[in-house]
């Protein structure tokens, strides 16, 4: 199994991930709203173990 080298910079409300081959991706949070730039998805965290999506794209088969 190969190594691979993943880690998250935190810059406030900003978050910076990178990978072995450079930044993969960044997000932002604000309270209980957040987005990430890689699959332009907002969340929004719900009281308990609940976390409600939007801008989720549908698959297609």
């Amino acid at each position: 199994m190969p190594v691979q080298y993943r880690k998250q910079h935190s810059f406030g409300p900003l978050k910076i991930n990178v990978t072995q081959n450079g930044m993969s991706s960044w997000s932002l949070k604000f309270g209980r709203w957040s987005w990430n730039s890689r699959t332009k998805e907002q969340r929004y965290d719900l009281p308990g173990p609940f976390t409600w999506r939007s801008g989720r794209r549908a698959r297609r088969s």
